[in-house]
């Protein structure tokens, strides 16, 4: 009997994974509105990745630099900033880590095919 216990508090942390991520992602239509405005694509994956393959434009800002590098890149805390990664997880955490930041206009794209769709649309 214990093991539907665990097969259901699986499943429930899968779910909650799954809405959190989602919960973060900006539309595509609102996206593609925002790349048409002064909008910077932050890369957040680690540099091997960004340049095993990178979208165009992007720029490379591991997750994990983020308090030291953003401000370098964006001193402007008003600045639309789209964040991807390779599936969606270290953009979301990016772009609550930028917010607490005092970034105001924190979006994240998602995953890395995700955001190709969003530019490339």
């Amino acid at each position: 009997m214990t093991h539907w216990y665990l097969i259901a508090f699986v499943i429930g942390a899968v779910l909650a994974l799954a809405i959190i991520k989602r919960a973060g992602l900006v539309s595509a239509a609102k996206a593609r509105i925002l790349l048409q405005r002064n909008s910077r694509v932050v890369d957040v994956r680690t540099p091997q990745e960004f340049n095993a393959r990178r979208l165009p434009g992007a720029v490379n800002i591991p997750v994990d630099q983020l308090a030291t590098q953003a401000p370098k890149h964006f001193p402007d805390l008003q600045q639309i900033i789209l964040l991807h990664c390779l599936s969606g997880t270290r953009s979301a955490m990016a772009r609550s880590h930028l917010r607490r930041m005092g970034y105001t206009n924190v979006y994240n794209l998602g995953s890395f095919a995700r955001a190709k769709r969003i530019l490339e649309g």
